[in-house]
């Protein structure tokens, strides 16, 4: 989730799950400990901070979700004792932060101390944004609390949606420092706050120039402005240099405000005044008439921008400013032209850029896209460390979190000869002890094309086991061991890569009998599942330990539900009404973490399963092409633009030449009787065939024979029935179009899918 880099190089960073982790400068990864936590909707552990002391003192703060029925935050201080490890007994809990936890979503949690030894907490609205088409959650009825933003961010007398700031003192307890928002005393405001008005300020970072702060904050998801409502989607990047209040929700970006709209009657007031805004809500517990609203620096929304360069995003990241030290003497800081410039990256793109600030630290002066040819997946938290280079968790892809390819990496400026690269694979990370493991450094290169000699350490004991680029070892007995491949090039420069071995244990195994991956539902559906958990070790399972949690799949991340337990029962998937014609779907994430085996540490599987919506917007398909009988002329696949048909939709596929197709990926057609498409088909008619596995040879599941409408934006609806015995499996799902010419709104899967009658 977050990190915080050792002035010895050590990089601390935390696992939503609960996991304090430390990579050691020779790049040894270790569990310094694991916090219970409570990770329903999107708590957990959350924000990692060294002390800026930590060096003397090993002190380090978390902000997390206990586990239990309490529903609260925490902001604690703990100890790194000698050996990485973390003291649990140390605990001294600074802050506790009132939660909901009925509802999804937002809840912030990022750190951040500056240069005057105050802790920044970022804080997320706790307020479920699903019901609000897209706009301002402002649900001012009596049993909506959890549905109304200014319940939280709006409200002087809560900590939710804020960015706080405390200095924390020797004995665990904190003070207030002078310059918050609220003077100490101040009748139904908390002095903690220093800046309110956020929706979910997933990512701050640190300007050492002048210990302001950089906000990345979330927005929601409607894909269009609407005058009744407000402004489409759109997420900020503010540069909160003074106390005071940023807007949600009330205004965004630019201060654009949003219309004051009545839930219980469904009708729009007048837009809210930015420049006065008026907590008026019954959930508010604090001031009414707030402070003048401050627009955000650079904003990036659904349908516009402020910021060109970037253009639409939907998930922005942040690192603090970089502080170029010419006495620093490291081999990896970057160099003086970055001094003062700041990371921004995109989350769901994996786009990053490099912002100028101006010389006054007050504004951007520049954006430029840069380190293009990294290649992250998904950049998740950005922080230059005080050797001068920046580091980022990567996410990776998948929705579970536990992803495979997700990682820790620095990024180093190089000047003259550069550093190798190391690539290390092993054939098998876990089984039964003794343990034979072949390792290879196959992929491991040197930029400048010197010979690499080879240092192998399997057990991580820090002596060398083998010179060769590949080898094997054998794991006697158990325990969790770190190898580590060391790579030197000719001039002595050096890269290392590492990878975990449990010798002793083997990871559980999870099977989902039901319902099928790729299955189909509507929102608001309830779906029966069995599972069945097998693990060597352990032998019977404890089903109480086998966690399901359902979620919203969107785009590229999802928001989770709440926690269900055990190998068998139902459970709802929920959708909303704040993604409406947004590329939503369900997702269910399995998890089972085995007891370990003696000295062998525990191991854990996830299974992830994604559910498709039985309506299905055409524009949002996973993939498109065409087929290789069809030949290249022309590109390839189909294209997307506005709709003009009369019952809706926002955009449909066009220019689908024969031959084109789109497709869906995973599905399964269980409980599926017809796919219905509402198309145009101009004055020929078309014909659509459905298949599975393969756009070329699949077998055909169904034939959708379109009658012509007479316009290219005249919609119809057709269908065509599913042959249920030609395909069993899930796997993707092609729509070729043989014949004719059409335009597609959406598609339609009707059938009961795999959801309780």
């Amino acid at each position: 989730m977050e990190l915080g880099i050792a002035d010895d190089g050590r990089v601390f960073y935390v696992d939503r799950n609960g996991e304090v982790k430390v990579v050691s400068p020779d790049g040894l990864v270790s569990t310094a400990g694991t916090v219970p936590v409570y990770v329903g909707q999107e708590f957990g552990l959350l924000g990692i901070a060294l002390d800026p002391d930590f060096t003397d003192n090993g002190w380090l703060y978390l902000y997390y979700s206990p586990a239990g029925s309490e529903q609260v935050d925490r902001v604690s201080r703990f100890t790194v004792d000698e050996g990485d490890t973390l003291d649990m007994e140390s605990e001294q809990v600074l802050l506790t932060v009132e939660t909901q936890r009925q509802e999804c979503c937002h809840a912030g949690g990022s750190l951040e101390f500056d240069t005057q030894g105050n802790l920044y907490i970022a804080t997320g609205d706790n307020t479920n944004p699903f019901a609000s088409d897209g706009y301002t959650p402002i649900d001012e009825r009596e049993d909506r609390a959890a549905w109304d933003a200014q319940r939280t961010s709006a409200n002087s007398d809560s900590l939710n949606g804020k960015i706080l700031r405390i200095t924390p003192q020797d004995d665990g307890s904190y003070t207030v420092p002078e310059g918050n928002l609220f003077a100490e005393g101040t009748e139904n405001a908390r002095a903690e706050i220093y800046a309110m008005g956020f929706r979910n300020p997933f990512r701050i970072g640190v300007d050492p120039n002048t210990d302001g702060l950089y906000v990345a904050d979330y927005g929601p998801d409607a894909g269009a402005s609407n005058e009744q409502r407000g402004p489409d989607g759109r997420v900020e990047w503010n540069i909160v240099d003074e106390p005071g209040f940023y807007g949600w929700p009330y205004c965004v970006g630019e201060n654009t405000p949003y219309v004051d709209y009545d839930f219980a009657s469904g009708t729009s007031g007048e837009a809210f005044d930015c420049a006065a805004p008026v907590n008026d809500s019954p959930h508010n517990t604090g001031i009414t008439e707030l402070p003048p609203a401050i627009g955000a620096e650079l904003w990036m929304g659904k349908a516009s921008t402020n910021t060109p360069e970037i253009g639409g995003s939907g998930a922005p990241m942040t690192s603090g400013a970089y502080d170029f030290d010419p006495d620093l003497e490291s081999d990896r800081k970057w160099p003086e032209e970055y001094d003062g410039s700041v990371v921004f990256a995109d989350w769901n793109d994996s786009r990053m850029f490099s912002l100028g600030i101006s010389e006054d630290r007050s504004e951007v002066a520049s954006v430029t896209r840069f380190l293009e040819d990294l290649d992250f997946n998904r950049p998740h938290a950005l922080r230059f460390g005080p050797d001068g280079a920046l580091y980022v968790i990567e996410w990776g892809s998948g929705f579970g979190g536990d992803n495979t390819d997700s990682g820790v990496y620095r990024v180093d400026y190089t000047d003259g000869n550069r550093y190798p690269i190391a690539k290390l694979s092993a054939d098998r990370t876990s089984g039964p002890a003794p343990l034979e493991v072949n390792f290879d450094s196959a992929g491991s290169s040197d930029p400048e094309g010197t010979e690499l000699t080879y240092a192998w350490d399997f057990d991580g004991d820090g002596t060398v086991d083998s010179t060769e680029p590949a080898g094997s070892f054998t794991y006697t007995e158990p325990g969790g061991y770190t190898a580590r491949l060391t790579v030197t090039d000719a001039d002595g420069a050096s890269a290392n890569s590492a990878v975990q071995i449990v010798s002793g244990n083997t990871p559980p195994e999870i099977t989902v009998n039901s319902p099928e991956n790729g299955g189909f539902f509507d929102f608001g559906d309830t779906l029966a599942y069995d599972v069945t958990v097998t693990d060597a070790e352990d032998g019977e399972i404890d089903c109480e330990s086998v966690v399901l949690q359902p979620a919203l799949g969107h785009d590229e991340h999802a928001h989770g539900h709440d926690l269900h337990y055990g190998c068998s029962g139902t459970f709802p998937l929920n959708g909303d009404e704040g993604h409406i014609g947004a590329n939503i779907f369900g997702t269910v994430t399995v998890t089972y973490t085995d007891q370990g085996n003696g000295d062998a540490p525990a191991l854990t599987t996830q299974e992830v399963l994604v559910f498709q919506p039985k309506h299905r917007e055409a524009e949002h398909f996973d993939t498109t092409g065409r087929l290789e009988s069809a030949g290249d002329e022309g590109e390839p696949g189909v294209a997307v633009e506005e709709t003009g048909d009369s019952e809706g939709g926002g955009q449909n596929i066009t220019a689908i030449e024969d031959g084109d197709w789109w497709a869906w990926e995973p599905t399964h057609l269980t409980g599926i009787d017809e796919i219905g498409l509402r198309a145009a088909t101009m004055t020929e008619g078309a014909t659509v065939e459905v298949r599975a596995g393969d756009p070329d040879s699949g077998p055909t599941v169904a034939t959708i024979e379109l009658e012509p409408t007479g316009d290219s934006q005249v919609y119809g609806d057709f269908t065509g029935a599913v042959d249920a015995e030609a395909v069993t499996d899930s796997g993707p799902l092609y729509f070729v179009k043989t014949s004719g010419e059409l335009n597609v709104n959406w598609v339609e899967f009707i059938g009961q899918g795999v959801t309780q009658p």
